[in-house]
């Protein structure tokens, strides 16, 4: 499933590696006998001579000049060892700091960066929102993939606009009415099972809630600014609460348990400018699959696009 500008909504993780030959960690003489030949080198090529043998793989903290401070604003340490956030004192003109893929438990000592304008803690172990206050210029904000069971400790954060907390631990949405500058939420694979906390959004445009539990939509009725609603990958039965999404331009709805294209009809018919929908995984698919694109597109004839199929 993609949207018009191309993305697919997931948490931005990178695929990892998967052992197909789990034997070969154990035996030392194991070889597989599909394996392409080896690549011979001569035994007089050496392969480190350019390289400094003191030079390490990952970097575990952070330690830089302090001469550079002033004039560096952007920090990428992403994907290493690093378990505290210690020594940027002096870095007080950062406006992006991506500390993804790292060992992180506690958000520290980044108050002072009152510049900061991004950033990103991807796959860390944080379990606690925390330490962010007075970031009023702070416009994105990446926790995904973490520890964390609780949206707290935001207020603020008064120029939020995107924030990703995806792939967590979090139950309800909550805590989000200072953040009246949001327009991106994702809360994809946590442990939702309803929609809470979106009343006082009046700029929201994209959200994305797949991979819960939710079984009802009530709560998105003051949600009238959204473009882009994902909830593909839940428990709903019925299609409903959506009569207020005027400005509804794509409505992601896979791999739930929707049956009926008379409500399909009903919420979606007057959607103006909507253009993509994704009703693939529901019994309104898979019951019928020789004639759901067709019942989809008489019950909503303004859609250009249906699952990943243009019309």
């Amino acid at each position: 499933m993609k949207n018009k500008e191309g993305w697919d909504g997931k948490l931005r993780v990178e695929p990892k590696a998967v052992i197909t030959n789990p034997e070969a960690l154990e035996d030392s003489d194991y070889s597989d006998p599909e394996a392409p030949p080896v690549e011979e080198i001569d035994a007089d090529e050496d392969l480190l001579a350019d390289e400094d043998v003191n030079v390490e793989n990952q970097i575990t903290r952070i330690n830089f000049p302090p001469d550079i401070a002033e004039s560096l604003t952007e920090l990428d340490l992403y994907d290493n060892l690093i378990s505290h956030v210690k020594g940027l004192d002096e870095f007080q003109n950062l406006t992006s700091l991506d500390l993804s893929f790292n060992k992180i438990k506690h958000i520290k000592n980044v108050e002072h960066l009152k510049k900061l304008t991004d950033i990103y803690f991807v796959q860390n172990k944080i379990s606690r929102i925390e330490g962010l206050e007075g970031l009023d210029r702070l416009r994105n904000l990446e926790l995904g993939a973490n520890r964390i069971r609780e949206i707290e400790n935001l207020d603020t954060l008064s120029s939020l606009e995107e924030l990703w907390l995806g792939k967590n631990k979090i139950t309800e949405m909550k805590n989000l009415d200072a953040l009246s500058n949001l327009r991106i939420i994702s809360i994809q694979s946590n442990r939702l099972t309803n929609i809470t906390g979106l009343s006082n959004l009046p700029n929201l445009e994209e959200l994305y809630l797949s991979h819960n539990a939710i079984t009802d939509l009530s709560g998105l009725e003051t949600t009238t600014t959204l473009r882009v609603l994902d909830f593909s990958n839940n428990q709903l039965s019925h299609l409903e609460h959506l009569g207020t999404l005027k400005n509804l331009e794509e409505l992601w709805a896979s791999n739930n348990q929707l049956t009926s294209f008379d409500e399909v009809e009903r919420e979606l018919k007057d959607k103006e400018k909507l253009e993509t929908v994704y009703f693939e995984g529901n019994p309104l698919q898979t019951n019928g699959p020789a004639v759901y694109r067709n019942k989809v597109r008489l019950a909503l004839p303004q859609i250009k696009q249906i699952d990943a199929s243009m019309l």
